[in-house]
C-alpha cells in the first residue's frame, strides 16, 4: 500500500494540536501512531491535540517517568514514552502489552528506542515527525 506524507508548518501549540486532531479523526481502535522528534519538539503537544479530538477532557501530560498514561474519551487512548525504556533492564518485556490492546488507540513517543513487545507492525497506521523551526514554529510531518 503506498504511503503519503503531509507536511505542515505550525506557528504554535494550538496549530500543532489542530494537525493532530485532523489525524485523530481518521483513527480507529487498534491503531498505533509513532511520534518522533527531539526533546521539546512538541510530541506531547501533538498527542494532546489528538486526545482532545478523541474526547479526552482531562490533563494530557508526558509519560516520560511513568512510561505510559491511559486516557478515556470516546475511545480509549494509550500514550507511551519509550525514552527511558532502555533504563528498564530486568523489566517484564510484556510490561506495556495492555497499552497496546485492540480496543485502544496508542501513541508511542520515542519509537526509535525500540518497539514494545507484542506490537504488530501492521497496526502502525501513521508515523509523525516533529522538528523545531525556531520559536514556537514546528514542522509536522505525518506519514500515513
Amino acid at each position: 500500500m503506498p504511503t503519503s506524507t503531509e507536511r505542515t508548518e505550525t506557528g504554535g501549540p494550538q496549530e500543532t494540536e489542530s494537525v493532530a486532531a485532523e489525524l485523530a479523526r481518521r483513527l480507529a481502535p487498534g491503531d498505533v501512531v509513532l511520534v518522533s522528534g527531539d526533546l521539546g519538539a512538541g510530541k506531547t503537544t501533538f498527542v494532546r491535540g489528538a486526545c482532545r479530538a478523541l474526547g479526552v477532557t482531562g490533563a494530557v501530560t508526558s509519560p516520560s517517568f511513568t512510561i505510559a498514561q491511559r486516557y478515556e474519551g470516546t475511545i480509549g487512548v494509550s500514550h507511551l514514552d519509550l525514552y527511558r525504556l532502555g533504563d528498564l533492564d530486568g523489566e517484564d518485556p510484556a510490561l506495556l502489552a495492555g497499552e497496546l490492546a485492540e480496543d485502544r488507540i496508542a501513541f508511542i513517543e520515542w519509537p526509535e528506542v525500540g518497539a514494545p513487545a507484542g506490537l504488530d507492525p501492521a497496526r502502525v497506521v501513521a508515523r509523525v515527525r516533529l522538528e523545531h523551526r525556531g520559536g514556537d514554529r514546528r514542522l509536522v510531518a505525518v506519514q500515513a
